[in-house]
């Protein structure tokens, strides 16, 4: 029987069936395997950004963490906890703090008392302050009154703000005083990780999602909490507990650092490949989820394109070659993103540690011109005042002279009493002349930086010792006001000393060519302290500039009579004493400056001054 061309591919097509379901077969067992595959692929592409993302969080722990420490060695800071009720200061510490908090771009800046209570906050001027808030019940707060560095993440429950506090004690000697912490929000971190192809999670200790690329995952839980863990949460109000809600979660291990975690169930469910990294300072567990679908998508076509190789033989053999080649090429790309990757963090981790260098370098820069400026003022000053001081000496030194030659002649007519007399008078010239020696001396020798309590007189007393010959070279008139008792305030001697003859100077300066120049100087105790006044009969300060005058390199004087230095230094130093230096035009006439200071007690022993 002749063969019909219908049994012919009938036959053909039996025997077709055969590779086709080998074909079929083959996938079946490599699907599970290629999908595993691009499973595992894809989750060690991610995790170069997963390492990115880990080192911008550890960078900003670690600028953050040493902040409230520097912070807590203000003296103002001290100076509030010790005077809670000074409004006044209290309103210098509320703006001191909102320009520290936009300086260090940190969300929060804020002081608390022994108790929690909240004195002073960058935040004062805002609806939700903090000032006047209780965060005793903080560990960061508790961590801090220890004596150790408070650290904490958690939902601000005054400003309704995800943030990572940092606290440190403040002391006023061996005595913690109260605390001061920094905030800084996460908010930002999210915002560059949202739009990527892979979602990022934080979690704590316990599981808790607190940040998270998916603003709905965010207080959802990964694992069941006990109930001690959620009477903590409460207790220290970490995270709203009536919004932790259990996110469903399934996982699966691909290989030493990969997972397939499933989130949610039935329909609604996601996978996910995952590897996560642990940040040991914070004790957190940072994990990247790249979408699991892209991987199947990519199994399937690969075995298509092997399906298509053999059923059609020699063009599925070019299709397959040229397919590796750009699976090949691929590979190397992302081999290449990863390794820039790599080296972009690296870079980035060495420009960190540079900046920190370079930070440490420039605040020790600026506290070595200080002191080399505290320096320079004095020296200026003393040049100044060296053509006076050189007449005040003549004079004592010609009357030596002729005292010495008026002895000899008494020796030579044998009247020894008249020639012990004149003895005695040159023994008083050189007591004066040793007296401005010494003062000169004092007052150019180069201060340390111990401050301790100062007699206010004492310091008035030397600073005209030093001015005397300026002065009456002026012709000017010196009223001073003393209390009925002594007063000790806190400071150096040497650099306050420096302080007067720089007011006493200008006084003298904005006095040039009047004919009976007047300067009043008065002490008075005031609730907290002392306030030292200099008071000038000139023409006063002009008043738009009064705010300027404490400025670097800014002066009224006309060219070659200052740099405009020595009130900034000055200011500088009282600010170091824990006191103000302000300036105003008096009511009668003529400036007026003010030098205010913390009250000390005596020391113990006579002449036990803080020494410089």
């Amino acid at each position: 029987m002749e063969e019909r061309p219908h049994d012919r591919t009938a036959g053909r097509l039996g025997w077709l069936a055969v590779p086709l379901a080998l074909c079929v077969l083959a996938a079946l067992f490599a699907l599970p395997r290629l999908e595993r595959f691009y499973l595992i692929r894809s989750g060690h592409a991610a995790e170069a950004t997963l390492r990115l993302a880990v080192e911008g969080l550890n960078g900003a722990l670690r600028r953050y963490e040493p902040l409230p420490g520097l912070l807590g060695e203000r003296p103002i800071l001290k100076a509030l906890l010790a005077h809670p009720d000074d409004s006044a200061l209290r309103d210098r510490v509320n703006e001191e703090l909102r320009r520290t908090a936009f300086d260090l771009n940190a969300s929060d800046v804020y002081v608390m008392d022994r108790t929690g209570l909240t004195l002073a906050a960058s935040s004062y001027r805002k609806e939700l302050s903090f000032v006047g808030r209780n965060f005793g019940y903080r560990p960061y707060f508790l961590e801090a009154m220890k004596g150790g560095l408070g650290r904490f993440f958690a939902l601000g429950t005054t400003s309704g703000e995800r943030g990572y506090f940092y606290a440190a004690p403040v002391r006023d000697g061996e005595r913690i005083a109260g605390v001061v912490a920094v905030k800084f929000t996460v908010d930002g971190f999210e915002s560059a990780w949202q739009g990527g192809a892979a979602d990022i999670l934080v979690t704590d200790l316990d599981g808790i999602v607190f940040m998270s690329s998916r603003p709905d995952w965010h207080f959802r839980t990964l694992a069941p909490l006990s109930d001690a863990v959620l009477a903590r949460i409460r207790e220290t109000r970490q995270y709203p507990v009536d919004q932790m809600r259990p996110l469903e979660n399934s996982r699966a291990r691909l290989d030493d650092t990969l997972s397939l975690l499933t989130i949610g169930t039935g329909e609604e469910a996601e996978s996910f490949v995952t590897s996560a990294t642990t940040l040991e300072a914070a004790g957190w567990r940072v994990s990247i989820l790249t979408p699991a679908a892209p991987a199947l998508h990519q199994a399937l076509t690969t075995l298509a394109a092997v399906g298509a190789a053999v059923l059609l033989i020699g063009l599925a053999a070019t299709i397959v070659v040229q397919r590796r080649a750009r699976i090949l090429e691929r590979l190397a790309d992302q081999r290449a993103q990863q390794e820039l990757l790599e080296r972009r963090v690296a870079e980035r981790t060495e420009d960190l540690r540079h900046e920190i260098e370079e930070r440490k370098a420039a605040e020790h820069r600026l506290r070595t011109t200080q002191k080399q400026l505290v320096q320079a003022g004095k020296l200026a000053a003393l040049g100044q005042m060296s053509a006076a001081l050189s007449h005040e000496i003549n004079q004592p030194l010609a009357a030596v002279k002729s005292y010495a030659e008026n002895a000899a002649t008494f020796l030579d007519r044998d009247r020894p009493d008249d020639a012990r007399e004149n003895v005695s008078r040159i023994s008083q010239m050189a007591d004066r002349m040793a007296a401005i020696s010494g003062n000169l001396r004092n007052f150019a020798r180069r201060p340390q930086e111990s401050i301790g309590p100062v007699p206010a007189d004492a310091v008035i007393d030397d600073t005209f010792g030093l001015m005397a010959a300026q002065i009456r070279k002026a012709g000017a008139v010196v009223e001073i006001v003393r209390p009925e008792r002594p007063v000790w305030v806190m400071g150096g001697r040497l650099r306050l000393q420096q302080v007067m003859v720089n007011l006493v100077s200008n006084a003298l300066d904005a006095m040039e060519g009047m004919e009976a120049p007047r300067i009043e100087i008065a002490v008075v105790e005031t609730g907290g302290g002392a306030r030292i006044a200099v008071r000038d009969h000139g023409p006063g300060l002009p008043e738009a500039l009064i705010e300027q005058v404490f400025d670097p390199f800014f002066t009224t004087k006309r060219p070659g009579k200052g740099l405009g230095l020595g009130l900034s230094i000055s200011f500088n130093i009282v600010e170091d004493f824990g006191g103000t230096l302000a300036a105003r035009n008096h009511a009668g006439g003529g400036a007026e400056f003010t030098v205010d200071l913390r009250r000390a007690e005596a020391p113990g022993q006579p002449g036990d001054l803080a020494a410089e």
